[in-house]
């Protein structure tokens, strides 16, 4: 997988593809119409959940903005993760 983002924009997107290669929970980001279909994907960097707001073609993944989650983001993360963890261990059983 590829990642792209505007260089002008973020230097700190560099850290962006670590979080995809972790543990992560994506949903779809409708809270307007952008014209395109977004993503935002929560994720571990160095110990922080983070944000990451972006879209999704073939071979690519176009970053548009990271930032750190809030609390009640976290706390989703968390919960996603923990019973994916359960649910993994169940079937292993």
């Amino acid at each position: 997988m590829r990642y792209e983002w505007d260089e002008r924009k973020r230097k700190d997107f560099l850290d962006a593809p670590r979080v995809f290669g972790g543990a992560t929970l994506t949903v779809a980001d409708d809270r307007q119409d952008y014209g395109e279909e977004r993503f935002i994907t929560f994720g571990l960097l160095r110990d922080t959940v983070v944000a990451i707001a972006h879209t999704e073609h073939p071979k690519t993944i176009r970053i548009i903005s990271m930032r750190k989650a809030t609390r009640h983001e976290e706390k989703s993360y968390f919960a996603e993760i923990d019973y994916r963890l359960e649910a993994d261990s169940k079937d292993e059983g």
